[in-house]
């Protein structure tokens, strides 16, 4: 039985049965992609929000540190000369005494800042509210000093929040989601604030 299990997640989508259903033809075909590294690679980083809502916030938090990390890695690769290793740009803080801390700051070579906020979930908890909650005075504060803020928002919790994403899209120099595609456009506004 375990056999039949593992055989219908690895290859269930490519069965040719008429009645199907449309999960397991989306779902079940990661075997096919054996042997193709990037194929495999996306389907593996896009399938994440299928995690079931039981997964609890310690998960939830463990998959964005996870996607924080990825999309760290994905810019320093791209843009090998900017600065990715610090939370906080220097003169922005809460209040006169208390350091503002962002999930990503970037940092180009010319010393120009963009603060990259990181919305991951796959469970309904309140993260994309705070930070919608948050969007206006951040992004105020940063552009009082010449600075931008950007969003990479992703997770199924997320996209029930059709209040709180409007609110940040409102409030964001740059909104995408987890994809290659996005990340790309997040590179291409990175890359246009250092020119000007």
């Amino acid at each position: 039985m375990m056999e039949d299990v593992i055989n219908l997640i690895l290859f269930g989508g490519a069965a040719i049965a008429v009645n199907l259903p449309p999960d397991i033809m989306e779902k079940c075909m990661i075997g096919t992609l054996i042997g193709h590294k990037k194929e495999l690679d996306s389907f593996v980083r896009q399938r994440y929000i299928w995690v079931s809502r039981i997964t609890g916030g310690a998960t939830a938090n463990a998959l964005g540190n996870l996607a924080q990390k990825y999309v760290v890695d994905y810019l320093k690769d791209m843009l090998p000369s900017w600065d990715f290793s610090k939370k906080q740009i220097p003169k922005i803080s809460q209040n006169d005494r208390t350091s503002l801390s962002f999930d990503i700051v970037a940092s180009s070579p010319k010393g120009k800042y963009c603060a990259i906020e990181i919305s991951f979930q796959v469970t309904t908890n309140s993260t994309i509210e705070r930070k919608a909650g948050q969007a206006q005075a951040r992004q105020r504060l940063l552009h009082k000093y010449g600075h931008r803020i950007a969003y990479v928002i992703d997770g199924a919790g997320n996209f029930e929040r059709a209040s709180a994403l409007k609110t940040i899209c409102q409030f964001s120099d740059c909104t995408v989601t987890f994809e290659d595609s996005e990340l790309d456009r997040l590179l291409a506004f990175l890359k246009s604030i250092d020119k000007n």
